[in-house]
């Protein structure tokens, strides 16, 4: 049988993750064992954060319907319990979005939400 050297892909998987680890601290970007311990820790870091950031999102997307809402004189839960009774459903990004860039039409819907 012949002799099989896996040397070549060895290197090549280890240079493939150090490749990713540029920019760390010290042993961190260079050392394979410290790299992949880092690296591992990065990614999850990162999915979490992926995770975390629409929870940010929505929370800012609420803050701007209820400061919108409050200008229209209404309350951020009366606001959207009265946009459910009237069948309208829009989710939380469109209706900041319509706050920012169309106040009239986000006082039509406050005022519909009223009247429902």
């Amino acid at each position: 049988m012949t002799r099989v050297k896996r040397g070549l892909a060895t290197k090549k998987r280890h240079k493939r993750m150090l490749k990713q680890t540029e920019g760390f601290w010290g042993q961190r970007k260079n050392v394979f064992k410290r790299a992949r311990e880092t690296l591992l820790r990065a990614m999850a870091f990162a999915y979490k954060g992926r995770k975390l950031k629409k929870r940010d999102m929505r929370a800012l997307f609420i803050e701007r319907v209820s400061a919108a809402a409050k200008e229209n004189g209404t309350s951020y839960s009366k606001f959207m319990h009265g946009l459910t009774k009237a069948n309208i459903l829009l989710n939380r990004k469109m209706l900041s979005q319509l706050a920012i860039f169309e106040p009239k039409a986000f006082s039509q819907l406050a005022e519909l939400s009223k009247r429902a």
